[in-house]
Order: C-alpha cells, then structure tokens, then sequence
C-alpha cells in the first residue's frame, strides 16, 4: 500500500492550505482507493501558519486587538504547552485592511498585543511568523504595544506608522514587557536587510500602496528609527537577514526582544509533525498557488521537498501555474509539478474553480506515480 504525505500551502485568494489538501486528498481517494493518506498542511512562516499549527493540534485563542489602521479586528494565535505561534498577519496584515491601504501611518501595534497576550498567558516559546503585513515602520508599533515610549522633541508621543519615525527624538524601553526566560523565534525565510535598496520600504513598500515619494518617507523614518533603537539596545542588527521582513518587524524582534531568525518553513514542518510522518511515505506531494524563481528563496514547496529528500521519499508539486522547467524543478527537489494551468487555460476558471480542478489533477498523480506499473 502506498502512504501519501500531503502537505500543501495556501493558493492565495483561492484556498487556505487545509481547504487544498482536503480537496487533493478527496481526488487522491477516488484515483487510488488504496492509498493510505495523510494530509499536513503547512505554511512558510507568513499568513497562514497559525492555521497550519491549529491542523496539527495546537489550540486556538482569539484576541481583539488593533488592526494595521487602529480599527480593532479579531486575531488568532495558537497555543501548545509553552509554545505559542503569532502571526503577524492576523493583527497587522494586509487582508486586515478595511478602507484601502495607509502605507505611512498603518502600524504593527497589534502584533505587539498578540506578543504579549501569551507572555501573560504563560507562554516560554514565542514563535513569531511574519509576512504579508500591512505596514512599514520597523515594528515601532509593536514595541509600543509591549510598552515602549517613542516621543518628539518636544516630548509628544509619536503617532503610528513609519512616517511618523521621522521626528523620533527620544525612546524610553523601560517600561518594556519583562519577557525575561522566554525565547522568540522569528520565523521568516525573508533576507532582507532594514534599510538601503533591498530594505523593507523599495522592496515591499510598493505591495502595501506606496508610491515613490512614499517610498522615500519610510525610509527616512526606518533610518532613524534604526539609529535610536540600536543605540538603546546596542543590538546592530539593521543589515542582519530578515530585519526587513514585514516591514521591519524582524527588525524590532531582532533588536529589542532578542529573537532569533530560523526559517519559517522548517519551524513549521517541526511543529505540524511532518518529519516523523515521513517515515514509510512513498510519496510527498506539496504545493502552493504559483511555483517560480521566489519558491526556491525558503517557500513552503522548496522547504517541504527538502525534508523529503533527506529521508529518500521523492515529492511532487501541484500549483495554479508554474514558471519553471523540468530541470529547475529538479534542483529544489520537486520531481514533477502538475498545474491547474495545465486542465484549464482560464485563468480566472482556474482561480474561482481551484479546489474541484485540484481533485482532477490527482488523477494525473495517482496514474504518473500511485499506479503499480509506475514502479
């Protein structure tokens, strides 16, 4: 009998993670009835890997906190033992956006509440997932919430948002949370540095509505931002890998809560249970909504199809389309990929029709690789 190890990411816009597996899993059972199926759904660090950990056992607990524009939205985290896994995109992403996108005022305050929601709950082990948040102000706001005090000149507290960073004159992190003995992992596979022309502000400001003359401002702001937080924690870490990530939330995580950077993917696969599940696979199969030159750069089918290979079982990929050949393919690890792309051109079909168009491509898996002349 073969045993299938599913462990798919979300196609973003179209299914969560858990809604993808479920619908590759139902394809999987009427084109190999045989099969033992075992589905885990992942995520890279980013939106997502609070509902990743909570299909793996973890518990949900909700919080009102401030959105990215200060309106209050529920946000999920995730709870096991001491282990707690926050999302920066439930408090402060992009899909918490209600009016349009406010790119020099819109704040990571809420992260910060979710960070010390489970510190007071008792939490040692503080996984902190970023990506796809709605702000760029270095986790300014984020710091706030846990109680640091940013001020002008004058001594009037700064508003939200990177621009407001401009005129930081003075930071007082001394009423700070006491997370004394609790870790902080910052999950990302995102490498950029806070600032220059990979920085947070060129790189993913543009994807959170500013412009060019927006652009500037942000930066302008994480360049001081960076010099006082640095000079109070004498942690440089405004070039370290992954400071830029979520609009310089790694940065804040780095220099003030003493995080340390581990990739997303691998932190989930450990969580979620996917390496021990390995054992007896015969076959892997991952996938995300489009596989190109970023999959290689820590996204959840590079990582999962790693893990695979250490352990001898081969992985395949299913995406919504895919910009790679044969041969690129083989060099993550990926030893076919079966798109939606390939049973429907449309691609708005493909995006409205994904989950049943997921369940067709698995009879296209179970014939290349489930079939007992596939051997």
């Amino acid at each position: 009998m073969s045993r299938v190890l599913l462990a798919l990411d979300k196609f973003k816009g179209s299914l969560t993670a858990a809604e993808a597996t479920r619908h590759l899993m139902t394809g999987l059972r009427r084109a190999a009835e045989d099969a033992e199926l075992i589905g885990i759904p992942v995520a890279d660090g980013g939106d997502g890997t609070v509902d990743a950990v909570l299909a793996a056992g973890f518990e949900r607990v909700t919080r009102v906190v401030e959105g990215p524009t200060g309106r209050p939205v529920e946000a999920s985290l995730a709870v096991r033992g001491e282990t707690a896994v926050v999302e920066s995109a439930q408090a402060s992403g992009l899909l918490r956006l209600q009016d349009g996108p406010e790119p020099l005022a819109a704040s990571s305050f809420g992260t910060g509440q979710l960070i010390d929601a489970v510190v007071r709950m008792g939490c040692r082990r503080v996984i902190l997932g970023v990506g796809g948040s709605a702000c760029t102000d270095g986790g300014a706001g984020m710091l706030q919430a846990l109680g640091a005090r940013l001020r002008d000149i004058d001594g009037t507290e700064l508003p939200p948002g990177g621009a407001a960073l401009r005129r930081l004159h003075d930071l007082d992190l001394s009423g700070l949370l006491d997370m004394t003995g609790v870790t902080v992992l910052l999950a990302t596979d995102v490498t950029a540095p806070l600032l220059g022309p990979e920085g947070a502000a060129p790189v993913y400001g543009p994807q959170k509505g500013a412009g060019p003359e927006d652009v500037a401002v942000l930066e302008a702001g994480l360049t001081r931002w960076a010099e006082v937080l640095e000079s109070r924690t004498m942690v440089a870490c405004a070039a370290a890998p992954g400071a830029g990530a979520a609009g310089g939330i790694g940065f804040a995580a780095l220099a003030a809560l003493g995080a340390e950077r581990l990739s997303g993917i691998d932190l989930v696969l450990d969580l979620t249970g996917f390496r021990s599940a390995l054992h007896g696979a015969s076959l892997v199969v991952t996938g995300e909504g489009r596989i190109d030159a970023q999959t290689a750069h820590g996204k959840a089918p590079a990582g999962v199809a790693r893990a695979a290979a250490r352990a001898g079982v081969p992985t395949v990929a299913v995406a919504g389309s895919c910009a790679l050949s044969d041969r690129q393919l083989r060099r993550l690890g990926l030893a076919a990929a079966y798109t939606l792309s390939g049973i429907e051109p449309d691609p708005r079909a493909c995006h409205e029709n994904a989950g049943p168009l997921l369940e067709k491509l698995a009879a296209h898996i179970a014939r290349d690789w489930l079939a007992a002349d596939a051997r």
